[in-house]
Parts: C-alpha cells; sequence; structure tokens
C-alpha cells in the first residue's frame, strides 16, 4: 500500500535488542525541528529532524536515519518515538516532503528520471539527496558524519536514489519495495498490461493535488470501468487526461523512451554503499522491484569481484559484499507490522510466528547498527527468505540459491492435468480451450471492487485471496496433479513457457501457481486455493517490449515470461494447480483481443470474443520452470 506510516522503520512495535536490553533499556525522549534545507538550484524542501533530548549538545554523536517521501512528514511526532531496537540505540531521524509535495517548494515529476549533472538547474532526486545530507553533516550538531537512508514503496525508490552518485556520509541504504521499473514489473504496467485501477486512482492522488488525498469512487469499480469501455473514457470521465503521468499511460502504452528513462536498474552497478533490499512475496504493488534491484547490483558486483581476482587485486568498490535481500510472507510494508498472517476473504493465511518482527529485530536493526554504528554483529551472508508451507526462515548465499537445488518442468496436459513427465504425443495435441470475452472478464479479486485505498478495499490482500470465487467459469484453463504423497519446496524463479493460439489479432495471458489445500484441513483453509505466485503477459509484446506485434489468429506462438520469486513448500496432502486465462479485471485493462494500435483508445467495436488454445505437445510443450529443493516428492 502506497499509504504507508511515514517511518515504519522505527516507528512500529519491535523487541528492545541490540545496543540495550528489554528489562533495562528506557526509551530517550526526543524532540522536533522543522528546517527548509536549500537545494542547489535554489528550492528548499521541507525537511524534519527528530533527535534525542540532549544530545546536540553532549554524548556520543549519533548517525541519522533518513527517509525522504512524497506522502507527508509532519506525523513525525517525537512522541511516537519509543519502541523499536533502533530508537533505543539512538539516531538522529530526518523525513523529508520531496520536492514539489506537501510544505517543500519545486514542482513534483513522478519518479523523476536520473539526469546528466552539468550544472545547478540539472535536479533529480539523487541530487536533492546529495545537498540535503551535505546540508545535515554541516549544520546538525554533535552527528557522527554517518547517514543511513530507508523507505518503503515510492520512499523506496528514493532510498535507493541515496545510493546511486552517493554523498560519502552515506554508508547504507535499505529499498523496500522499491518503485523500479513502473513499465515492466511494477506500479503502472506488468510486462506490457496496464494496471487500470491502481494507475487511475494512483495518479489523481499524486499529480491533482499536492498532498495524495485518497480516490474515493463509490460503487463496485468493475461495472464502472466495464461501462467506460477503456482507459481514455475512464480518464476523462474523472477530468485526469491532462495530469502529466496520465497523458503518458494514453499516449505511450509502449515501453517507450519516457518510461526506460524512469526505469531504476539502468542505473545499478556495483553497489556504492551496502544495500539491504526487502520485498513481500504477495506484494500488490512493488514485488518486482526488489528483486530487480538484487539482480542487477549482485550481478554487477559478482561480475567485479570474479574480474578484480583475475588480475590479483581487488578494487576499491568491491572489497567486500554489500547488496543482501530479505523476501518474507508479506503484503506491500507487511513486514512493518507482526507479518504473523495474511488477512483473506475466507480465512486467514497463518505463519505461525512475528515474521514482522524476526525482520526488524534479527536483519534490519543489525545492518543499520553495523554499517552506522559499527556495533551489531550482522551475519546475513546474502538473502534470508521466510519459506511459506513450512513456514521457516532460510539463508542462502544468492538468489535464487544454487546449491541444493534443481530445475523441473510441470507440463500442462489434457484432462486437467498436470504432469512432470514431458509430453510424448502428437504434436496437434491440446491441453485445453477456453473462449475469452471482454463483455465478461474476469475479476481479479472478490467483488464488489472498492477504490484502491478506500475504506474498507481489500486490495492490500488480494493476492491471498481464495481463487475458487472463479472456480466455476469457463474462461479459465484449470490443471492440477494428483494429492502430493510428501513436500515439495519451490525456491527460486516460477517462468510461464505457453505455447499457445488464438483466433483473434491479441490477446493476454495470465498463469497462476497454486497450492490446493486439502479438503479436510482444519481452521477455515478446506480446500483453500492459495496463489503462491502469479503474472501477466500482454501478447503484442511477446518478441520485444518497444515494438508491439500483431498475433497472427490461429497461429501457435510461445509466450514465455517470469511470475517471479517463491520460496514455497507444497506440503503433503496439498495439490499442484496451475490456472491459465486472458482477462483479469479491472486491475489490468482489457485487451479487445482483435488489433488496435493503442489499447488505451480501442472503440466498443474492437472488443470481441476469442477462442484461445493452449496446446500440449511434444512439439508444443506448455509447462512452469520451477526450481526445486532436492529431494522434492514429485506427485506420480
Amino acid at each position: 500500500m502506497k499509504k504507508l506510516l511515514i517511518y515504519c522503520l522505527i516507528l512500529l512495535p519491535g523487541g528492545m535488542t541490540l545496543a540495550q536490553s528489554a528489562t533495562t533499556a528506557k526509551p530517550p525522549t526526543y524532540f522536533r525541528t522543522d528546517v527548509m534545507i536549500p537545494m542547489r538550484d535554489g528550492v528548499k524542501l521541507h525537511t524534519v529532524i527528530v533527535r534525542p533530548a540532549g544530545s546536540d549538545k553532549s554524548g556520543e554523536p549519533l548517525p541519522f536515519l533518513m527517509q525522504r517521501t512524497p506522502y507527508g512528514v509532519d506525523g513525525m511526532d517525537p512522541k511516537k518515538f519509543t519502541t523499536g531496537p533502533l530508537v533505543l540505540s539512538g539516531y538522529i531521524y530526518i523525513g523529508q516532503d520531496i520536492r514539489g509535495r506537501y510544505k517543500s517548494e519545486g514542482q513534483f515529476v513522478m519518479n523523476h528520471p536520473i539526469v546528466a549533472h552539468n550544472g545547478p538547474a540539472d535536479i533529480d532526486e539523487t541530487t536533492d539527496t546529495y545537498d540535503t545530507v551535505e546540508w545535515l553533516v554541516k549544520n546538525v550538531p554533535n552527528n557522527s558524519g554517518k547517514v543511513g537512508v530507508s523507505g518503503v514503496s515510492y520512499p523506496g525508490f528514493l532510498a535507493m536514489m541515496a545510493g546511486i552518485n552517493h554523498h560519502p556520509a552515506v554508508k547504507a541504504i535499505s529499498p523496500q519495495a522499491p518503485m523500479t521499473n513502473i513499465w515492466m514489473g511494477d506500479d503502472f504496467f506488468h510486462n506490457g498490461a496496464f494496471r487500470q485501477t491502481y494507475g487511475f486512482d494512483y495518479v489523481q492522488e499524486m499529480e491533482a493535488q499536492k498532498t495524495d488525498k485518497v480516490v474515493e469512487a463509490k460503487g463496485d469499480q468493475y461495472d464502472w470501468f466495464l461501462k467506460q469501455v477503456n482507459f481514455a473514457g475512464a480518464a476523462a470521465a474523472a477530468g485526469m487526461s491532462d495530469l502529466p503521468t496520465a497523458k503518458h499511460f494514453l499516449s505511450e502504452p509502449q515501453y517507450s523512451p519516457f518510461w526506460q528513462a524512469m526505469a531504476v536498474e539502468p542505473h545499478l552497478g556495483v553497489p556504492e554503499v551496502p544495500t539491504l533490499e526487502v520485498g513481500g512475496y504477495w506484494d500488490q504493488e512493488d514485488m518486482w522491484g526488489t528483486q530487480a534491484e538484487y539482480g542487477a547490483l549482485h550481478a554487477a558486483e559478482t561480475k567485479a569481484i570474479r574480474d578484480a581476482e583475475g588480475k590479483g587485486k581487488m578494487p576499491k568498490n568491491a572489497e567486500a559484499h554489500k547488496v543482501f535481500m530479505v523476501l518474507g510472507p508479506w503484503n506491500h510494508g507487511g513486514w512493518g507490522g507482526k507479518g504473523n498472517e495474511l488477512g483473506a476473504d475466507f480465512g486467514k493465511i497463518s505463519f505461525g510466528q512475528s515474521t514482522g518482527d524476526y525482520f526488524r529485530e534479527q536483519l534490519q536493526a543489525p545492518f543499520f547498527e553495523h554499517y552506522l554504528k559499527s556495533r551489531a554483529d550482522f551475519t546475513l551472508e546474502d538473502t534470508a527468505s521466510f519459506r511459506t508451507g513450512e513456514n521457516a526462515w532460510h539463508r542462502y548465499a544468492m538468489w535464487p540459491p544454487k546449491d541444493g537445488f534443481h530445475q523441473d518442468r510441470v507440463y500442462l496436459e489434457p484432462n486437467k492435468s498436470l504432469s512432470f513427465t514431458e509430453p510424448q504425443g502428437d504434436y496437434n495435441t491440446v491441453a485445453a480451450t477456453y473462449v475469452s470475452d471482454p463483455a465478461n472478464p474476469v475479476p481479479y479479486r472478490h467483488r464488489p471492487i472498492q477504490s484502491t485505498y478506500s475504506e474498507g478495499s481489500k486490495w492490500r490482500t488480494w493476492l491471498v485471496e481464495d481463487q475458487r470465487f472463479v472456480a466455476d467459469r469457463k474462461d479459465i484453463a484449470a490443471f492440477s496433479t494428483g494429492v502430493l504423497t510428501g513436500d515439495l519446496t519451490v525456491t527460486g524463479d516460477v517462468v510461464a513457457d505457453i505455447y499457445a493460439a488464438t483466433t483473434g489479432s491479441d490477446a493476454d495471458w495470465i498463469v497462476k501457481l497454486i497450492d490446493v489445500y486439502p479438503d479436510d484441513k482444519a481452521g477455515g483453509k478446506n480446500g483453500y486455493e492459495l496463489m503462491v505466485a502469479s503474472e501477466i503477459l500482454r501478447g503484442r509484446y511477446r518478441n520485444s517490449f518497444t515494438t508491439p506485434e500483431v498475433v497472427s489468429p490461429g497461429a501457435v506462438n510461445e509466450y514465455k515470461w517470469s511470475l517471479h520469486g517463491a520460496d514455497h513448500t507444497f506440503l503433503k496432502g496439498h495439490k499442484l494447480m496451475v490456472e491459465v486465462q486472458s482477462t483479469w479485471f479491472p486491475l489490468y485493462d482489457r485487451n479487445p483481443q482483435t488489433w488496435v494500435p493503442n489499447i488505451m483508445s480501442a472503440p466498443v467495436s474492437a472488443y470481441k470474443p476469442e477462442t484461445v488454445t493452449v496446446y500440449g505437445s511434444a512439439k508444443y510443450p506448455s509447462h512452469l520452470e520451477l526450481p526445486l529443493m532436492d529431494g522434492s516428492t514429485l506427485p506420480q
């Protein structure tokens, strides 16, 4: 969720560990100061400084922990700084309204692209961060000259900006669920498919005002968006067609230079500062960014170390491992709470322990204490992941882990079955057919569907909703194993590789990997269908995200895309299920299924039902690539 309480890093509950014990620690009294910090172009940014009383005049010089945000920092109340290992240890906390938001001057630009820095007029979030840190270390009394930066979601994007062209005082950053590439796999598009309801609500909140007042539309948004036909109709009805990002939605639905310029991962090389990436397996907004940033940083770091070792020396920026990652059973920002369960309409997914407390006490606090105070023993080698199903933490030397795991395939077969045996049948063997009708699209969550952040909205936990709510639909192809006779663990990136044809000239492809609970499961999970991994691909982008292509009616095409990382044990007595469908509405706008140059403004006449054929043969082996733990029990 974008509406994250500022400074969940320090304000939410956590045990007293590290520097002070739970039995003797007394929370210090904090006080607040507001300042306007000048940037290199003269714009001033509203900044809140919260620190322990008296620490400005005496005692150990304290490091800074900073969060920059578009969501407002006035809520930083010193009275709330009472719990958590970092609060008890003592830091100078900084909150800042970014350029053009709330009390800060200047013009707001969504996910401001990084620009070439040739003069004072060349500004972006990296320069604003640099200038802020420069002012802080020179003007805030009794500071140690060390800065840590953290944030979730948009502030996660801003935390990553602190690690690019970084100020020398920045010693550690933690981008958490960071907005990284909002076209490729985060907020606004996934593999070319437009996230309609989310883009509709969020852009109005961010660009139609200087604050972020929630969009509160009435009625079932499924019906409303269906009535508007396309996003152009919805934007016109809401009077948002001229908002900056909405204009680009409408005119540039492909991966154009505009969206490419906003992408963070091309700017990520060898980590400049120690970086702790954090993400959730059921993050409804920014699941992609955490793993994408880690992947880019890890690859560059590994190459630099390998190259240095080959030359017999280690370059300065590759002296030690600097990129780490934590993945857990959380929705967007869920690690800020207890994290011991996720809500769903028909029960709760329980993890049997407080995963949020573990993250904050055993991973996040030691990370910052180590790099900012040289105190805690930060022992994470590379990646910590909470394996669901088994419900236990594991630590890996890299992500995805290699040792103890292997790649396997589960194939889609006729008669609604899944098999780990490669198909040998006729090359025309059909696994399933269905008719996809854009006039009756598959809902992505239970109806009624509320506005994203409206009161009572189920948005935050829709990824763990019981998928049986669409089980009776005829436009979903479902495939299942038999009952597992032993545990089967999937750890790493799940990839869909589907061979299919459509009678239309375009199509969307959605694949879900589902854990089907036993019929006799106690605690409200009788037959529960839990999505473990899922993702969409817009067919016109099957070969290129920058150049959409017509789908030839009746032609068999290969559609291959990642469903992202998972770490999950399908327990003995459960089943694996894979579902394939072609609509996921209204989160994703409807594909007309006939070719139009721009789906955002597709006419009513373009939306037509089409027949989809999914193949399951030796020549066209539709399957999922699964990273399995060695020793997993395969179904017979």
